[in-house]
């Protein structure tokens, strides 16, 4: 299934499960800073999507493209119903901040970390890992195809100077 914000969010219905819930993310930026996307995937312990992001974010760097990708499924996944989640990314960076390997070094990304961090919480079981670019290519094809929509005008940022962590 898909969400974004033009088509309205569709997910499966919750079920309260000791499965482990796949999410993979995945930001696109074209400049540093410059257009940019968040693609995004939820999965069930068979591989099944349960919902999908697409989402413009207007002018962002790369790094905090990844990171709005990572917080707009685990937000959309909530309501999925999982206890146990593991968070996929191509993005060395993201996942060892999250984890606490790297420090956060840059201010504006501080509170996406925290962010990240508050809704990783919210599961009983966590697992963050990295994975090669070439195993994230549906979330990399899905912000890129959000960066294309943003740069043609057919979706509108949902970042805007306001959120206070752009740059």
């Amino acid at each position: 299934m898909k969400a974004d914000r033009d088509s309205g969010m569709k997910a499966a219905a919750p079920q309260r499960t000791s499965e482990w819930l796949h999410v993979y993310s995945d930001g696109a930026s074209r400049g540093n800073p410059g257009p940019a996307g968040a693609g995004a995937q939820a999965r069930n312990a068979r591989g099944e999507v349960l919902l999908e992001i697409s989402d413009f974010l207007g002018t962002v760097t790369n790094n905090v493209a990844e990171y709005w990708a990572l917080i707009l499924i685990l937000e959309a996944s909530r309501s999925l119903g999982y206890r146990r989640i593991k968070a996929h990314m191509d993005s060395q960076l993201v996942a060892n901040q999250i984890t606490g390997g790297y420090r956060v070094k840059k201010e504006w990304l501080k509170p996406l970390v925290a962010r990240v961090r508050t809704l990783l919480d919210e599961y009983q079981d966590v697992e963050v890992q990295y994975i090669p670019r070439e195993n994230n290519t549906e979330c990399d094809a899905l912000a890129n195809s959000a960066v294309n929509d943003g740069l043609l005008g057919l979706k509108a940022p949902l970042l805007t100077d306001e959120d206070g962590s752009l740059f």
